[in-house]
């Protein structure tokens, strides 16, 4: 008996490796080469690729597509209707369909990605990053910080827990749960313990 859950007007092709506890919900497709990790929720109609690597504890709303290329680490949130691209100069005429083709998009741990916004391929969303709802994002995105608009740009800085921080005269926050956060430049933010 498995020990995940896929609704049955789901589709998820022989071959796809998917955690224990993951949900995956109505008129989703997952193809062979796909790994999903464990404890993920994938919304309705959701599209994973081959190649495509899910870690654990992510939630994917409904109507977003995980192209080949894209890897998603730890506990990310994708929005409803956030899109991923993979290829830089898409042609229908001179179709570019390879594995080399792809540009790799790395969004790592803790991240959240809004509604609607776009993901341009080739970047990487560092970890803890905030992308605003309806965002275009076409450069990496700092850790902790906040991108929004179109272009996006770093409007701000936000916690693990996801509370907006306000930075003293010394350049330390503190977020609602006591975490300690330190700015080390315009574009760098750690956390300390």
């Amino acid at each position: 008996m498995a020990d995940y859950f896929i609704h049955d007007s789901a589709y998820v092709d022989e071959g796809a490796e998917i955690g224990q506890g993951t949900k995956i919900w109505h008129f989703c497709h997952i193809m062979g080469k796909a790994r999903i990790g464990q404890n993920c929720s994938l919304g309705q109609n959701v599209f994973v690729a081959n190649n495509v690597v899910i870690g654990d504890g992510c939630k994917i709303q409904n109507n977003v597509s995980l192209y080949e290329g894209v890897i998603l680490e730890d506990y990310v949130f994708c929005g409803p209707s956030m899109v991923f691209t993979n290829i830089k100069t898409p042609r229908s005429e001179f179709p570019r369909n390879t594995s080399n083709d792809y540009a790799r998009t790395l969004v790592k741990r803790g991240v959240s990605i809004g509604a609607n916004a776009t993901i341009v391929c080739g970047v990487t969303l560092h970890d803890y990053a905030f992308v605003a709802a309806g965002a275009v994002v076409t450069k990496d995105v700092p850790a902790y910080g906040i991108a929004a608009g179109v272009p996006a740009k770093i409007t701000g800085w936000i916690s693990s827990y996801g509370d907006v921080l306000e930075f003293d005269s010394k350049g330390y926050a503190i977020d609602s749960t006591g975490a300690r956060y330190q700015q080390i430049s315009e574009i760098k933010i750690i956390k300390s313990i």
